[in-house]
């Protein structure tokens, strides 16, 4: 096989390909043991009829030459874009301009490939996450929790504040839809939780018990309703002095002093670990947000929207729901499922252009060492040999995918050791805490 590219217009590339006569005759003979099990001879089994036979039998040696040329191009296909490392990413325009009758075949293949993006800024980025320092105001928070399973409910006739316990009525009527109205009577509703709808809290401060309240909201899926409230009875949590008697008696602790220490312990472990959990897919967002949106490809967005789909309905089925049923039980339509996972797709998308833009841009190109070491890995991981996996990767033309892979391993390693992170309020985070190792318990 010999094949050469030629760089269109708009991320295209035609390979040119040329099949020898060996590569051919190979085809062909391939092609005739499949006939062979297919085709009902007199006075032969199946699998057993001659080559020359089977061409009598078939129409001659043209038809037998179309039929090896119609199985063996994806091949030949595959094979040349593993040659020439193109990265394509739709189907290809096959167009035979010599050799369906005999000789060297030779063929076009145009294709769409990937974009290559370019980025800048990737060394200035900072990115924020969940911060891993425990204040004093998360100490007291967590504090108070344990207070209020202790705490006294008093009337209160004042304006409403957060982490007041109101009791009312709720009217919540669908908007456009047939669904019949909602009624809650005597509904009790900590002001600040937020489990109602978006803006109930903000709307309910200041108000007094006696007076009535409405507004639209969102019950999710799209569906906006009308929310009526009755508020009838306000009271206010009061907590029991903090002292180390209480904590002794109600607590696990002897001491103020040693609950504070231990839930500080605790809280730093569960915020250093929501951070480090946090870096991988913040910096990543943070990094394709370098490359323009207009860049992606519809093809890949299409590809990377239906793979998602094809997820969800394998990840329902296995729990024995329809697609069906999860959109009645979510409260959606097909079509705003398919643009929620549109727009996961983008940005999946974005993200791999970005990677692999960050490659380029940092020189960050695997060497053949590093590629191999990680083919063995992979293979060990498939329980296959390398020379199988390299062989397979070259035939079905996933070797530039694989080496892309690698790559972004790279690429992923560099972000990591490179990027600011920082917390919601803009603070430097301290990578020593993001590095360290929270599986064991202190002073283990």
């Amino acid at each position: 096989m010999r094949a050469t590219t030629t760089t269109l217009d708009n991320n295209r590339v035609k390979l040119s390909v040329e099949i020898d006569d060996l590569e051919m005759n190979e085809a062909i003979d391939a092609a005739a043991a499949t006939l062979a099990k297919q085709v009902s001879v007199k006075g032969f089994r199946k699998g057993k009829v001659p080559k020359n036979v089977l061409i009598a039998n078939i129409g001659g040696p043209g038809v037998l030459r179309s039929e090896a040329i119609r199985e063996s191009m994806p091949d030949f296909y595959a094979r040349a874009v593993a040659d020439t490392l193109i990265d394509p990413i739709g189907q290809p325009e096959i167009n035979i301009t010599e050799g369906e009758e005999g000789g060297t075949l030779v063929f076009d293949a145009e294709v769409e490939v990937r974009p290559e993006a370019t980025i800048r800024g990737q060394r200035e980025l900072r990115v924020t996450i969940p911060s891993p320092v425990v204040n004093d105001a998360d100490v007291d928070r967590q504090i108070d929790q344990y207070r209020e399973t202790d705490a006294v409910l008093r009337d209160v006739d004042r304006p409403i504040v957060t982490g007041d316990l109101v009791t009312m009525d709720i009217h919540v009527q669908q908007i456009a839809t047939d669904v019949e109205p909602l009624d809650m009577s005597d509904f009790m509703y900590t002001v600040g939780s937020g489990t109602i709808t978006e803006g109930v809290d903000e709307l309910m401060l200041g108000l007094k018990a006696g007076e009535e309240m409405k507004l639209n909201g969102s019950v999710g899926g799209g569906v906006t309703a009308t929310y009526e409230m009755k508020l009838k009875q306000v009271k206010e949590r009061e907590l029991p002095e903090l002292t180390d008697e209480w904590v002794d008696e109600n607590t696990e602790w002897g001491t103020i002093e040693g609950m504070r220490e231990a839930i500080i312990s605790q809280m730093r472990r569960m915020k250093i670990v929501e951070a480090q959990m946090s870096q991988r897919d913040a910096m990543l967002v943070a990094l394709s947000e370098l490359v323009n949106e207009d860049i992606v490809p519809d093809v890949l967005v299409d590809e990377e929207t239906n793979e998602r789909l094809h997820d969800l309905g394998h990840r329902l089925s296995k729990q024995q729901l329809s697609l069906e049923t999860f959109l009645q039980v979510t409260n959606q339509t097909a079509e705003a499922l398919l643009a929620t996972l549109r727009v996961d797709a983008v940005r999946a998308v974005r993200i791999d252009l970005a990677m692999r833009a960050l490659v380029k841009a940092e020189q960050l190109e695997p060497t053949e060492e590093e590629i191999d070491a990680e083919l063995v890995t992979t293979a060990e991981a498939m329980s296959v040999s390398p020379d199988l996996l390299r062989t397979n990767l070259r035939e079905t033309g996933r070797v530039v995918t694989f080496h892309a892979e690698v790559a972004k391993m790279k690429a992923s390693r560099w972000l990591m050791d490179n990027v600011t992170f920082v917390g919601p309020e803009g603070e430097e985070i301290d990578r020593e805490l993001l590095r360290s190792d929270q599986s064991q318990e202190p002073d283990a």
